[in-house]
């Protein structure tokens, strides 16, 4: 329970199901670290207090755990590096799969839960022929997260429910204010919850003590057109802030770390026709065996585009 509505509702539904509800909320921070000056942090005082609140309003019993060890661990340190490599993490994909299906689901089936259940616009299906769990979209194709969840194991898709799977995000606060649910109207969390003011530079440089330099902007050729700020400061397919006075709108098309570098490029040099993946997960089966149709998306809301496995 985040102390917003998603998953306020989610608990007061399986209640009323008739399921014996424990409310739980992680925290993210040592004790000391976690008030009001994380204002942005799903774990601050105002939202454990929220969800304390909601939790006693709908008859369930409510717990905070400490998880700022294996929160730093698995989903800080591995955000930090990522950068810093001049590549793009998606913590939220390793929260959920390490700290919220892994470390939460373990405290919960040591109190004797059998699931975990949160506020995700997701639906879990099962396969009886394969005998495996599905992951399908969330009915709200505008909140959907199941892009979020692609990495959870069998076991985990197992133990996890999604009240909200078939609800749209307007359906949820309608209901909720039906229900009583004093955080109907609850602003949704928006982008990474644990870094303050959304400057991912200066939070790298405080959480690692690895100062960030400038560099050079390079074209194609090598030719230098603009400075960077810092590696981290960018990402591929970047428009915004390169600074750079052209004829045509210039994008980040890589990221040379070795030499400190950002190469910008029109939009014709981002568009490729094939990409490497790794550390896919196909969970409707175990593997695949040779060339398979898919529709993939590179990030979060992006449209699906056709694509095959070709080796």
């Amino acid at each position: 329970m985040s102390g917003g509505v998603d998953s306020s509702l989610a608990a007061a539904i399986l209640k009323r199901q008739g399921y014996e509800v424990v409310g739980m909320t992680f925290r993210m921070w040592p004790k000391e670290e976690c008030g009001a000056s994380l204002g942005r942090a799903c774990c601050n005082l105002e939202a454990v207090t929220r969800a304390r609140a909601v939790a006693g309003d709908i008859g369930i019993v409510y717990y905070v755990v400490d998880f700022s060890e294996a929160f730093k661990k698995e989903v800080i340190d591995y955000f930090c590096s990522q950068y810093l490599k001049g590549l793009t993490p998606n913590p939220c994909i390793i929260c959920n799969e390490k700290i919220k299906f892994g470390r939460l689901l373990e405290k919960a089936r040591g109190l004797g839960a059998d699931s975990v259940a949160t506020g995700h616009y997701a639906r879990i299906g099962f396969d009886k022929r394969s005998g495996r769990y599905l992951l399908k979209e969330g009915k709200d194709g505008a909140k959907d997260q199941s892009y979020f969840l692609f990495s959870l194991s069998q076991e985990q898709l197992g133990r996890a429910i999604f009240p909200l799977g078939d609800f749209t995000k307007a359906k949820t606060r309608m209901m909720a204010k039906r229900f009583k649910i004093r955080t109907y109207n609850t602003a949704s969390s928006q982008d990474i919850c644990f870094v303050r003011d959304l400057d991912y530079a200066d939070y790298i440089k405080e959480k690692t003590g690895i100062g960030i330099s400038p560099g050079d902007i390079v074209d194609e050729n090598g030719k230098i057109i603009g400075r960077h700020k810092g590696i981290p400061f960018y990402t591929i397919g970047q428009r915004r802030g390169l600074g750079i006075a052209y004829k045509e709108p210039l994008y980040v098309t890589a990221i040379d770390i070795k030499a400190n570098r950002i190469i910008a490029g029109t939009r014709k040099k981002i568009l490729k026709r094939s990409l490497i993946a790794d550390k896919l997960n196909w969970i409707a089966v175990e593997s695949i065996r040779g060339p398979v149709g898919v529709m993939a998306r590179i990030r979060y809301n992006h449209a699906k585009a056709n694509g095959h496995k070709n080796r």
